[in-house]
């Protein structure tokens, strides 16, 4: 059966691309106006619970290390420094796009559909089949990642900036575009580099990348993988190691997935 789209023209392609972009857009702006309207849960709750020390993380990693009759700082009773706004419109601006931001967030899977629904047409039957269940597995992988990138990320960089001094005379008064800016990283990086898996499924189903490449280059996969650990955590070897852990786990996943997927391309 013709594919409808294989006689549209470059720049009918390009209309039909514009308005998936449209109702991706509308989708997060709507979902950001909603979360415009919980602004005490999104900057009391959810923002600002990384700076109290009686967030979870903090009491877990506190709980870990009195079980094994260890030190650390997590079991300290505050974080000294302040978060402030200095400018006129500061406080309204980090509002509004922080409001941006968790719409993109909940608006994710939506994002992806209008995507899938771009790309569909231009596969083969059997791609399509083995692209199955792309929207839920690309979505569960992104929310794991910005969970994590929220509860494990975030409060080891603020633990550790936030606690850092040079000088006793120094007082940490950090803005709140600076604060919301450390928090936005961490959370939107963790959950894109969560879609490496899905990242390599299509690049293998192109011929793009193969089982042996990812295992020849996997010593510089590692090497990679801490330094981007390195910019996106403070710079202490424990917070690094906890955040290369699943990166590697990853990593690993995506190799047998580019197995999978070239044993299913002989078979053919």
């Amino acid at each position: 059966m013709e594919n409808p789209t294989d006689n549209m023209s470059f720049l009918e392609h390009l209309e039909e691309l514009r308005w998936h972009l449209i109702r991706a857009t509308l989708a997060i702006v709507l979902m950001g106006c909603v979360a415009f309207f919980f602004k005490d849960f999104i900057f009391d709750v959810l923002l600002f619970g990384p700076k109290r020390k009686d967030f979870l993380t903090y009491r877990l990693f506190c709980s870990l290390a009195e079980s094994i009759g260890g030190t650390t700082d997590f079991c300290s009773q505050d974080l000294p420094f302040r978060v402030q706004s200095r400018t006129v419109a500061g406080q309204f601006s980090a509002h509004l796009w922080t409001s941006v931001l968790a719409g993109f967030i909940v608006a994710f899977p939506y994002v992806l559909y209008e995507f899938w629904r771009f790309i569909k047409p231009g596969l083969l039957r059997t791609e399509r089949r083995t692209a199955r269940g792309f929207i839920f597995f690309a979505s569960l992988l992104f929310f794991i990642g910005v969970l994590f990138g929220y509860y494990i990320v975030t409060p080891l960089s603020i633990n550790f900036l936030g606690t850092y001094s040079v000088s006793t005379e120094i007082f940490n008064d950090f803005d709140l575009s600076s604060y919301i800016g450390l928090v936005r990283a961490s959370v939107l990086a963790s959950g894109l580099i969560f879609e490496l898996p899905i990242l390599i499924y299509f690049l293998a189903q192109v011929g793009l990348v193969s089982p042996s490449f990812l295992r020849k280059n996997r010593k510089i996969a590692l090497v990679l993988v801490l330094s981007l650990s390195a910019i996106i955590t403070p710079p202490d070897i424990a917070s690094q190691i906890i955040v290369s852990i699943p990166i590697l786990i990853l990593y690993e996943v995506s190799i047998f997935i580019a197995r999978y997927i070239e044993r299913k391309q002989q078979k053919r």
